[in-house]
């Protein structure tokens, strides 16, 4: 308890030096707003591409470059949209040990570098091999920025500023979706909608990734390396002269001293936590690296708390993409076609719409998630999803041989898919996101997560390959099925997932279950550390600077 108190002291005096919070904080301080605008990019380039392919698979113009006989096959079609999740999910993977070696702007650059060759190659498509080479290769890409860029955002972002960074990343990504949309919309009409499309028309949507990922490899490298990443790599002072010009102020105030301090003491944390854990793999050579990795990874399955905090980050992905909204948003057009929208053109339109309808849901949850707690939203969103399948499932198997009697029941078929976009994009879109990046514990947090995005890839997988074979043998069913793992996702939430809003390290060490053993341990090294840097243990644990302003530098 002297722990808690301890903490609570110095998050209240954190609290008294800190700027504002949430929208307002990023409009105050233009530096921070840079990043979260750099950090967006990344998410935008992720959106896009997301929603750009479902579009440009469904023009004559592209089915005929490729060969029409190539993709006639749902198998087929489905394999060349999910081979890029493939790719994103071994991005993932490497992306852990790529930040840390070349640091975080470097492995950004990296991951665009890949992702563009694989624009490149796909521009450049014959037939279909191109397009399956390419997307695999753009989604190892893919995989490295949808982890590497928000890691850079949230270690250069301030406490007060975190969660909304997390928030306005999932944000992009649904604006990614929505340009993608209309984009491909547009292009739809260059030549004609029929047999003499010309190729710009998927080639315009492909091309255009290239210009915001440019913009996101040049603007990291004008932006300072992570503090986080300095601190690892013993570099110390420069750690400090970063905090200090991200926040406008000397490094002798107290609010730059009091974050930096912070950053050693979690560095010095998990340091002394792996060396008190696994002493035999701490000593020179590769292959003791190497073990130690494992052995870490490996404690993750062993530790019956930090197991079911893995299980959570699984399942959380696997009841996320299981509620059909990759589904969706690949083959939009093809849904729309088979629920009465039979003009090419207007399944268009109806899934851009849709697009728009995602974004503008996704804003609430950038101001309000931390007020109204995760599970609340996720139960209600899970529920409203679900509700919305089982609806377009009724209308489908009524009026599926019919729809050209019966065009009003199409469109409220439509409606509904449009409102289940509504209900993901308020709840699972970024709360499944923000609960898999905080129930672990600081010593584990970069391995955990990385297996928890991992499963997110690895579902989409499986989803967009899934979809097209089910849609054919199922029809209505696919509907049923969706929904269904909608209402089990919610029962998961509420029965499985502990509330976890405002939680600290201690708290959310006992809402899991551990109240003894390694939990005890590291929660007693952590305190000793912050008292031996002075961030605890007295009033005046840093040098006090009176009349700090804030200014917007």
């Amino acid at each position: 308890m002297v722990a808690a108190a301890s903490h609570q002291a110095l998050s209240q005096r954190r609290a008294q030096l800190a700027g504002p919070a949430g929208v307002k904080g990023l409009v105050s301080n233009l530096r921070t707003l840079a990043i979260a605008v750099f950090a967006s990019l990344g998410g935008f380039v992720y959106g896009y591409n997301q929603g750009m392919f479902g579009q440009i698979l469904n023009m004559s113009s592209f089915s005929n470059t490729v060969h029409p006989e190539s993709i006639s096959d749902t198998t087929t079609r489905g394999l060349v949209t999910a081979i890029l999740e493939l790719g994103a999910w071994i991005g993932v993977l490497v992306n852990g040990v790529m930040a840390d070696t070349l640091g975080r702007q470097q492995a950004t650059v990296s991951g665009v570098f890949v992702f563009l060759v694989g624009v490149i190659v796909q521009a450049c498509a014959k037939n279909v091999d191109y397009i399956f080479a390419g997307r695999f290769v753009t989604g190892i890409g893919v995989g490295v920025l949808s982890m590497i860029v928000p890691l850079y955002n949230a270690e250069l972002a301030p406490a007060e500023l975190r969660g909304s960074l997390v928030s306005l990343q999932q944000l992009a990504i649904c604006f990614g979706i929505l340009i993608s949309y209309w984009i491909g919309y547009g292009t739809n009409y260059i030549g004609g909608t029929g047999s003499t499309q010309s190729n710009a028309a998927w080639l315009i949507p492909i091309c255009l990734q290239i210009a915001p990922a440019i913009i996101l490899a040049v603007g990291i490298l004008f932006m300072p390396p992570s503090p986080r990443w300095l601190m690892v790599q013993g570099r110390e002072d420069e750690c400090l002269a970063v905090i200090a010009r991200l926040r406008g102020l000397p490094s002798s105030s107290e609010l730059v001293q009091l974050e930096y301090l912070e950053v050693k003491a979690q560095d010095r944390f998990e340091k002394e936590t792996s060396l008190a854990k696994f002493p035999q793999y701490h000593t020179p050579g590769r292959m003791n690296k190497i073990k130690l990795g494992y052995h870490e990874y490996l404690s993750l399955l062993t530790n019956r708390s930090l197991l079911k905090r893995v299980m959570v980050a699984v399942f959380i992905m696997v009841f996320q993409q299981w509620s059909g909204i990759n589904a969706i948003l690949y083959y939009a057009a093809f849904i729309f076609k088979d629920l009465g929208i039979s003009s090419n053109t207007t399944s268009l339109l109806a899934g851009g719409v849709g697009g728009i309808l995602l974004f503008l849901a996704t804003i609430p949850a950038v101001l309000y998630i931390d007020q109204l707690g995760r599970k609340p939203v996720l139960i209600t969103g899970a529920i409203g999803m679900g509700v919305c399948h089982l609806v377009v499932a009724g209308l489908d198997g009524a009026y599926n041989t019919s729809w050209k009697q019966h065009a009003a029941a199409g469109w409220v078929a439509v409606v509904f898919v449009w409102l289940y976009q509504m209900n993901f994009g308020y709840s699972w879109g970024p709360g499944a996101w923000v609960l898999v990046a905080e129930v672990f514990p600081l010593g584990v947090r970069a391995k955990a997560v990385s297996i928890g995005a991992s499963s997110n890839w690895l579902n989409n997988f499986a989803i967009a390959l899934a979809t097209p074979k089910m849609v054919e043998k199922m029809g209505y069913g696919t509907f049923i099925f969706f929904g269904a793992m909608c209402f089990i996702g919610a029962a998961f939430i509420y029965f499985a997932v502990p509330e976890t809003k405002n939680l600290t390290l201690e708290e959310m060490d006992e809402v899991f279950g551990d109240e003894a053993g390694n939990a005890i341990e590291d929660r007693n090294r952590l305190l000793h550390i912050y008292t031996d840097l002075g961030l605890i243990g007295s009033e005046t644990p840093i040098e006090k600077v009176e009349n700090v302003e804030f200014e917007a530098k």
